[in-house]
This record gives structure tokens, C-alpha cells and sequence, in this order.
């Protein structure tokens, strides 16, 4: 199954397609669409709109999931924020996609450990996860929205929510990692634990210090 993931906004669209099949999670593309600033919101918004399409055309992901509404630091980023949100959620419905919701405290818990992470932590698990390094911290989000959300049972087992993803152009790549079981929330923890054990022993094969990793 491919998942887009989708970090909304109207300066910055993130936007991340993963792949998992028997409990393994692969890196297909990554990237952030950026309208000119200096562009009208209906511009801004249809540019948007075609990196999204252009993602979905190219990579082809079944599902969507995309970072649910949060409490903006004022009325005028909050409507910005949820024109941007409007035109991934219509794009993908446009393609066919489900799209989930999920929340930003779920994707960093999923990922990393802890819901109070931040951009870096975020984009150093993924970097571990999936091998590659993303094309800014707007596409890490979203890659770890995809997979948070690819995992969807395994949080609802524990209480969270789950969500589904998708992409738009920027990088791509082959790189996979490895996984674990076939249960959705094991495969993601077997992911984790795998990456923290190449660190550990690569930190050992180089004589460096300590391989533990956040948990």
C-alpha cells in the first residue's frame, strides 16, 4: 500500500508517498510545493493544488492522510492554513483518495516516541527510518504522516487515530527499511527498534560513542 502524507500550508505544502508492504516501509518520493509569495492567494492556492496533482499522477499512492486542524497563532493563520488544507483535501478527492486525519501529537508519538518532538527529532527519525534525508523539515512531517497514518490499527489500538497519505514532486528514492511483523503498530516498532540497531552498530563498527536512539 502507498500512503501520501500531507503538511498543509500555504507557504510550504510538505508532502511524502511511502510504501508498505509485509511490514516493511520504503521511501517512493518526497518534496514541498512553494508558491511565489509575492503571488494572490487563488494563486497561490492553484499551485497548490498542481503539485499535488502532479504527485498523485507520478506516484500513484492509494490512500491520503493529511495533519489535522490545529489551534493557530491568530484567525487570519488559521483561515490561510485551512485554504490550504481545502484545496489538498479536494485535490485527492478529486483523484479517488480516502483521506484521513491525523493529529500532529500522533504522528510524533508514532514516529519518535513523544508527541512534544519537534521538526528535528522528526526529521532525524525519519532519516533512520527510511535512509534518506528529506528535502526540508515541511517533507519530513509529512513523511512521518504517512507512516503514522500507513499504521493507522496499531494507533487506534492504543487509543490514537490513525490517517492515510500521498505526494507531490521533489525527491525520490528507492531507499527502504526494514520492518517486523505483519501487525500494523508491531511493524512500525520493529522499523524503529531496526534502525536504532544499524545505528548501534555502525557507532561500533567506527569505534564512535553510544548508539542508543530516541525511544
Amino acid at each position: 500500500m502507498r500512503v501520501l502524507g500531507i503538511d498543509p500550508g500555504i507557504r510550504n505544502t510538505g508532502w511524502g508517498v511511502v510504501e508498505m508492504a509485509s511490514g516493511r516501509l520504503r521511501h517512493i518520493a518526497n518534496g514541498v510545493i512553494r508558491p511565489d509569495p509575492a503571488m494572490p492567494d487563488a494563486q497561490r492556492l492553484q499551485a497548490i493544488a498542481d503539485g499535488l496533482d502532479s504527485a498523485i499522477t507520478t506516484h500513484k499512492p492509494d490512500r491520503a492522510a493529511i495533519e489535522a486542524i490545529f489551534v493557530a497563532r491568530s484567525a487570519a493563520a488559521a483561515l490561510k492554513l485551512g485554504m490550504a488544507r481545502g484545496v489538498a483535501m479536494m485535490q485527492c478527492g478529486g483523484a479517488g483518495l480516502a483521506v484521513d486525519e491525523i493529529a500532529a501529537r500522533q504522528v510524533k508519538k508514532a514516529v519518535v516516541g513523544t508527541g512534544s518532538a519537534d521538526k528535528a527529532q522528526v526529521a532525524a527519525m525519519i532519516t533512520r527510518l527510511l535512509g534518506i534525508t528529506a528535502v526540508n523539515g515541511d517533507a519530513a512531517d509529512a513523511l512521518a504522516i504517512a507512516i503514522a497514518a500507513g499504521h493507522g490499527d496499531g494507533l487506534a489500538a492504543r487509543g490514537d487515530t490513525g490517517a492515510a497519505k500521498v505526494t507531490s514532486a521533489g525527491s525520490t528514492s528507492a531507499g527502504s527499511t526494514s520492518a517486523g511483523s505483519t501487525s500494523a503498530g508491531d511493524g512500525l516498532g520493529a522499523a524503529i527498534e531496526a534502525a536504532l540497531a544499524r545505528d548501534a552498530a555502525a557507532d561500533r563498527a567506527s569505534g564512535g560513542g553510544s548508539g542508543g536512539g530516541r525511544r
